[in-house]
């Protein structure tokens, strides 16, 4: 009777075993299922990206088309919420600081908080209305206070990209509303995500808001994700109709660590479950062991200067104040001229210290050696950078050159100047392709060291 109950208990034992490992079984089929239908669903919409990296050590778990250009509607706000804490560390402002409203902050278009022209809040209710209604006029607001205009914390918040690393992003304003020559990727929007949380741990909680009061309306965090995934701490979501359906999301579960992005989504709801997909996919894969700091710390120009930053490989289009509906397919047009040289190639082994990478060192090549021009030779030629500093034009240069040396030993090196809205700008060019496919090749390779180029006639 003792062998038959022992027997028994056995057979209950494994009975209990085979069920969850067929429920085990299921669920990963169900979940690579999702994941598989998520992707096909994806390939179809040439707006999407995204990436998911691992907060404690850089490893990028997921990426899909992460280094392609997209429109960062909203997700724009993380920068001027960057500068801002920057500024609070730094003590040139106070959360009780006034934030006055000038009638070019009141006459944003919403969401916005609704201050009238003349009337002010403080930095720190500026930081609530941000993180939670995503208001357009508190974004202009304290562009102002802590740039002086618009433009010049434009190039502040580019300038700020540049230095964390996020070497394909251009800031044309505070918010993300529609601007044909605002743009970034998936990864730089991890870069700058990973950056708030690793730079500012006193300042990041404000991410987690639900909702805060300002007089008598209760506002709520657009992020949907907040309280409904576990772990979820932040940060931004965004949307305009160029660009879809955007989120950045950090996940915490007391060990392991992500930051992932989701850009391009066909509605709140499909970009809120793919994100949660992607959060259940890959925060166990995460590691749970803490590396050292993975974006460097910059501390980038004062606040009373006017940012000088490398510009993007292009140059950028006049800002237009036409609806949006009017720019989707110029903001097409820019995505497909900027990208005809070729996609990077992703990959699932891919780290985020490529993303991250210091800029080549400044090599001791006189700089008087290296050639500038006035007028550019014609032909196929390769850009990889301008900037409205001639020293930082030929400093990139000669950096290039060096960093390349290989690829680029049959190239000719020079420096342009060109007009642009009253600026000297100087483009970083190299001549001496026969044709138009050689160029491409030969981007191509440069892309394959991070070199960001794009291939143009004269």
């Amino acid at each position: 009777m003792k062998t038959q109950r022992v027997s028994a208990v056995r057979q209950a034992t494994y009975v209990r075993f085979f069920r969850a490992f067929l429920a085990t079984r299921t669920l990963a089929a169900l979940l690579a299922l999702s994941m598989s239908m998520i992707a096909s669903e994806a390939a179809a919409n040439s707006r999407y990206a995204a990436i998911v990296v691992d907060a404690n050590t850089g490893k990028v778990l997921f990426s899909a088309n992460a280094g392609a250009r997209r429109y960062p509607a909203s997700l724009t706000k993380m920068m001027t919420l960057y500068l801002t804490f920057e500024a609070l560390k730094g003590g040139q402002i106070t959360k009780n600081t006034p934030v006055p409203f000038s009638a070019q902050a009141a006459a944003q278009a919403p969401t916005k908080l609704g201050v009238r022209a003349g009337g002010s809040i403080t930095v720190e209710t500026a930081i609530y209305s941000l993180i939670t209604r995503s208001a357009n006029d508190s974004a202009m607001a304290l562009a102002e206070l802590l740039g002086g205009s618009e433009a010049k914390f434009a190039r502040m918040m580019t300038a700020k990209a540049r230095a964390l690393g996020m070497e394909n992003t251009v800031f044309r304003n505070p918010h993300g509303l529609p601007d044909t020559g605002q743009f970034t990727t998936a990864r730089d929007m991890a870069t700058l995500g990973l950056a708030l949380r690793e730079h500012f741990p006193e300042y990041y909680p404000y991410f987690s808001t639900r909702s805060f009061k300002y007089g008598k309306q209760q506002i709520a965090n657009h992020n949907r994700l907040l309280g409904r995934i576990k772990g979820v701490d932040g940060i931004k979501t965004g949307y305009i109709r160029a660009s879809g359906f955007n989120l950045v999301s950090s996940v915490d579960d007391g060990n392991r660590r992500i930051v992932g992005v989701v850009m391009g989504g066909a509605s709140g709801a499909s970009r809120d479950k793919h994100m949660a997909e992607l959060i259940a996919q890959y925060l166990p894969k995460a590691s749970p062991r803490k590396g050292g700091p993975l974006v460097a710390s910059a501390t980038g120009p004062s606040l009373t200067q006017t940012a000088k930053a490398i510009l993007p490989t292009h140059n950028v289009p006049t800002p237009s104040a036409r609806d949006d509906e009017d720019q989707d397919q110029e903001v097409a047009d820019i995505v497909e001229r900027t990208e005809e040289a070729g996609p990077q190639v992703e990959t699932a082994t891919m780290r985020i210290e490529q993303a991250f990478a210091d800029p080549a060192p400044r090599p001791s090549v006189a700089l008087d050696q290296l050639k500038t021009a006035s007028v550019e030779p014609s032909g196929w030629v390769i850009q990889v950078a301008s900037s409205p500093s001639k020293a930082e034009a030929t400093a990139k240069l000669a950096a290039t050159t060096q960093r390349a040396s290989s690829i680029l030993s049959s190239a000719s090196g020079y420096t342009v100047p060109f007009q642009k809205d009253g600026v000297t700008y100087h483009r970083v060019r190299f001549a001496g392709f026969s044709s138009k496919t050689a160029a491409w090749k030969t981007c191509d390779r440069l892309k394959k060291k991070n070199i960001t180029c794009y291939a143009v006639q004269n």
